[in-house]
């Protein structure tokens, strides 16, 4: 990478990066897909520090791989999102300056391990306690006949949103900047990684208990409950069973689409013989 595209995204002003977090966080349900959710989102809201982190035609190469790394899963309450962009953004400076020895792997992990977390705490905050304060100040006054119902309704949800969105992006950002710099000061990047790697298979593992919801309704001679048996082996082993089967396909390079197909396809059919439910 040239010195150029690092000394530019290092000079550009903290007040126009944030504005980039902020407005990648804000419109962080933009182009929700099934397949990966918010990551196109997400590499909206990166693309332009890629850009300026490799400004140079010889850079094409490592933009594209830098650009395709964004585009992996994503999945966040979208007020926290600009956090993890503006720590993505720090990491991403940080591999630009040292290829060799920063591994590109720990920012897919930190992604990967903050998304549950945050998620819990944005959810509960955001959709558990604003959403229902402000719907209900609005809604009493919309029912008197007020205009104002929807109108403080929607002020009371943006006067929270937005500066926790804009000031997460700078904390992300400006905190990620100077632990990334304590991290190799002391050597810790395996450290680091190892327990990025943990937390976020104990992540994608929560996914495949809470999202995946499959059971059988297979009974025997109406004593032996097929379901029972399996939980005592192990709780939402099925769930876990075919998480790993559409892992291996996807390893194997099957398109995501074929396998949602099959999926409704093979849904169908064991759901009509008694096989499975939902």
């Amino acid at each position: 990478m040239s010195k150029k595209g690092l000394e530019t995204q290092r000079n550009y002003p903290l007040r126009k990066k944030c504005k980039e977090f902020f407005w990648g966080g804000w419109c962080m349900q933009t182009l929700w897909n099934y397949e990966r959710q918010m990551n196109t989102a997400f590499m909206w809201g990166i693309s332009k520090t890629l850009d300026r982190l490799y400004p140079d035609p010889e850079d094409l190469e490592k933009k594209k791989e830098r650009y395709n790394a964004a585009l992996e899963f994503f999945n966040i309450t979208p007020q926290c999102g600009a956090f993890v962009l503006g720590l993505t953004a720090a990491m991403e400076e940080e591999y630009a300056e040292h290829p060799d020895t920063f591994n590109p792997e720990m920012i897919t992990n930190v992604k990967t391990a903050l998304m549950g977390p945050l998620s819990g705490i944005g959810d509960s905050l955001f959709q558990g306690t604003v959403r229902i304060i402000a719907m209900s100040i609005g809604i009493s006054l919309a029912q008197k006949g007020s205009i104002l119902g929807p109108i403080i309704a929607m002020l009371i949800s943006f006067a929270v949103s937005f500066p926790i969105t804009w000031f997460g992006g700078k904390l992300g950002y400006v905190k990620g900047q100077e632990v990334i710099r304590q991290i190799s000061e002391n050597n810790l990047m395996d450290k680091v990684m190892y327990g990025c790697s943990i937390a976020g298979l104990i992540v994608v593992g929560g996914m495949c208990a809470t999202l995946v919801n499959i059971t059988t309704p297979i009974v025997y001679n109406e004593t032996l409950v097929l379901q029972d048996v399996l939980n005592g082996i192990m709780p939402c082993l099925i769930p876990l069973c075919l998480t790993g089967i559409m892992y291996y396909f996807v390893k194997k390079g099957v398109h995501p689409i074929v396998i949602v197909i099959s999926c409704f396809v093979v849904g169908i059919v064991l759901n009509y013989f008694g096989i499975l439910a939902v």
